[in-house]
């Protein structure tokens, strides 16, 4: 299994729109890549850090799961731009990104 993690840093400065992102770009972002190959979404509100009383590093943590690299590369290919294009809707930030295989 092959996964595009996403992280949304946290700072002060930040803002992340959980409605939104909960109930309008998750649902564009399923809707977009399920036919091309998404096999899962697995979402992580960040909560808090590792030392007690501490913020999160993250306000959202997304996993988006494919079978292979080259069923990821269409996804994003086919409908990268309009998914990027709607991050300014619900954060201020820009997302890390990483494609990761399960071991």
């Amino acid at each position: 299994m092959i996964s595009l993690t996403v992280l949304y840093p946290k700072t002060a400065e930040s803002h992340f729109d959980m409605d939104y992102y909960l109930h309008t770009h998750t649902p564009l972002v399923r809707e977009r890549l399920t036919p091309v190959g998404l096999t899962g979404v697995n979402l992580q509100a960040g909560m808090a850090g590792a030392a007690p009383d501490s913020p999160p590093v993250y306000a959202m943590i997304c996993l988006l799961q494919f079978t292979t690299v080259d069923e990821m590369q269409t996804a994003l290919a086919t409908h990268g731009p309009e998914l990027i294009g709607d991050i300014p809707n619900f954060t201020n930030v820009q997302p890390l990104m990483q494609v990761s295989q399960a071991v």
